[in-house]
Formats: structure tokens, sequence, C-alpha cells
């Protein structure tokens, strides 16, 4: 079996840092060769991934022009899938397209219409009603949760073949840490992840916490007021910076609340490893739920807001505790030792390991396979 893996052209696989999706490419694909699948993978020239092939339009990742006027960078993506789409053309060989590049890709993919594929849904699938809700034909989806596709339009539905939940190789691999008495918030600040929320909180309970993970990609304070601070800074506007300058700033004190910017490798590891608690305030219908899959795997119990994802990724009172409202979370965090680590770190191995997510998307490649192969142009 030969899968085109693309994983688009915003940052490398893996990524230094944050990037979402990119992790979850370089989680998926060892396990995928270490079961005899070659993987072509659609990256940027940064990636070190091993793979079989890497196909790549850019020397390194686009990430940084995302914040540019539409105008001047509709043309990346593009770009990027006319480099895959000319590589799928030159080529026989390649069995299945694993696509995660939104919009574009199952666009250009349906146009072509050669080659049998599967585009993993990672976001809001509110996004982008009017592809959605006019799904193309012969294109396959998964999506990352059970909630996340119950909210998706009827079309997107009916091209669904289920939901696959994200995994983490810190699933097995990590020994267990001393817990110290801080809280955690790890991700991406921004209003959606509720870090406003988590800091009232803490300081209202005097618990000390720590906010971890990039400000649009700022990572400590001195970028941040440099930005701020510069009107014609292109992010000068941006809706996260703002959040952060205007609800989460106010409570960080250095001491009790703490930003500590993104962290990554080891030291994220140690830091969200000894928490006492992750706290997830979450303020959207969180489709994916990576850090808590993650925060399961290094026995750190998660507590959060039910919504979205979360009901399907904690066992309420075995694994962590889920909240209805701001006030019944601040009860629940007082609670956090009731949570057995072991048993969180358990529950990710069986059901969140990298090993567990290749498997199911093996079933589902050898699903699509097994299916008549579209003809292509030309062909009798």
């Amino acid at each position: 079996m030969k899968i085109l893996m693309n994983a688009g052209p915003w940052l490398p696989v893996p990524p230094a840092g944050y990037g979402g999706i990119e992790n979850i490419v370089a989680t998926l694909v060892p396990e995928l060769r270490a079961r005899g699948v070659e993987v072509v993978l659609a990256t940027v020239g940064g990636s070190t991934i091993e793979v079989d092939e890497v196909l790549h339009v850019f020397d390194e990742g686009q990430f940084a022009h995302l914040q540019k006027p539409y105008n001047q960078v509709m043309g990346l993506a593009h770009a990027h899938q006319a480099g895959v789409v000319a590589e799928l053309r030159r080529r026989d060989d390649i069995d299945l397209v694993h696509d995660h590049l939104e919009v574009v890709g199952p666009a250009v993919l349906s146009a072509l219409g050669t080659h049998r594929a599967l585009h993993t849904l990672h976001w809001d699938l509110h996004k982008h009603p009017d592809l959605y809700g006019n799904w193309p034909r012969g294109i396959a989806v998964n999506g990352v949760s059970r909630s996340q596709l119950a909210r998706a339009p009827q079309s997107l539905q009916r091209a669904s073949l289920g939901a696959i939940y994200l995994a983490t190789p810190l699933a097995g691999t990590v020994p267990p840490m001393e817990r110290n008495d801080h809280l955690i918030v790890m991700g991406r600040v921004c209003g959606l992840k509720g870090q406003h929320i988590a800091a009232r909180l803490c300081q209202k309970l005097g618990l000390g916490l720590v906010l971890a993970g990039p400000v649009s990609g700022l990572n400590d304070a001195a970028e941040l007021e440099q930005v701020l601070g510069d009107p014609e800074h292109p992010l000068h506007g941006h809706p996260d910076v703002r959040y952060h300058a205007e609800e989460v700033a106010r409570y960080l004190d250095g001491d009790l609340v703490r930003w500590v910017g993104g962290v990554a490798g080891e030291e994220r590891d140690r830091l969200y490893g000894s928490a006492r608690a992750a706290l997830f305030p979450i303020q959207w219908d969180e489709p994916g739920g990576t850090a808590v899959v993650e925060a399961m795997a290094l026995g750190v119990p998660p507590i959060g807001l039910r919504r979205g994802c979360l009901p399907e990724l904690i066992d309420h009172g075995r694994t962590g505790f889920l909240a209805d409202t701001e006030e019944e979370l601040a009860e629940l965090v007082l609670r956090a030792d009731e949570i057995d680590p072991e048993e969180c770190r358990r529950e990710a191995r069986a059901r969140f390991s990298p090993g567990v997510m290749a498997e199911h998307y093996l079933e589902l490649y050898e699903r699509l396979i097994g299916q008549a192969r579209p003809r292509r142009s030309g062909q009798e």
C-alpha cells in the first residue's frame, strides 16, 4: 500500500513547536510505515520525519504569511496543491491520498477526479458552510470526534466514514513525574480556549496557574509588547493578540498566574507532566482535543467544561472531571487529587496511542482501496 500524505504548506513535519495537524501527521506516519505502508509526504522542505519519499513546493513553512491579507496569501495553498496534482499525474503507484489541507485539498482532488482520497476534518465544521453544505462527490472524509461529525451538514455526513480520535506519542512513553501544585492550560492563547476563565478562577482560589502556548505565534512578553506598541505591525489587531492584552494580561502577576509562551520537547513534558491538573475552560465545541489526551497520557487529570469532544474523551470521575458552569469548574479543580494518575495513563494507552490511531486509519484505507479505482482521463 502506498499513501500520499498531504500535510500542506504551513509547517514542517514534525513542527518545532505549535502545529496541531503537523504533529498528528508526525504521530501517524511512523506507525503506518511500521505496518508496511509506504508514505509519500507532501510537506515543506524543512520536514525531518523519515518517510519513503518527500514532495515539497516550498523550502520552508508558510505559516507566518497567514496573517497577511487574503489576496496576498490565497495562492500559497494552491501552489502547494498544484505540486501534489503534478506528482499524482506523473505516476500511477499511489493507492490513496490522505489529505489534511483545509478546503483547497478536497476541492482540487475532487476536480482532479483520478485518485481515491480521504480527507480528515481537523477543524470547526461551521467555518466553510458553502463547501461543507455541498461536499464534492468522490472525496471520503473522517472526523476527529463524533460530536464534530454530529454538527456537520448532511452532505458532509453522507461522505463520512466515521470518527478517529487523535493520538499522542506520549501515551505509554513518558514515566510518571512528581506532581507539583500548579495547574496548567496548554495550547494556543485565544478566546476559544478560555485562558481568562482559568486565570480568574485560579486567582480566586489562590492556586498557581501556568498558561503555556503562543499568542498568534509570539512566545514571550517582549515580542508581544513590541507588537502592541506598533499599530503598523501586521499582528497588532490580531484577535488573539487583542484577547491576551484585554482579557488575560490583567491576571498575570508573575507569581500565581504566569504566561510562559510556547514550550516544546522535554521542557514541555516536564511542565505539563508535573501539573496537578490540566484545565480546559473551552468556549467552543472543541472538535479534537489533542491537549486533553496528552494530559491523560502524562497522568495529569483533565478538568474542563462539558462541550464539544470533551465528554467523549473524559470519563467523568474516573479520568477527569466535566463541569457545566464556571462555578462548578472551580469546585472540581479542588477535587483534582481524587483522580488516579495511573488510570489516566491506562486510558491514554488503550484509546489514544499512536498504534491505535494507525490501526483505525488502516481500516479506512483498506475500505477505500477495496473500492473500484476511479477512471483516469482518457482511460478505457
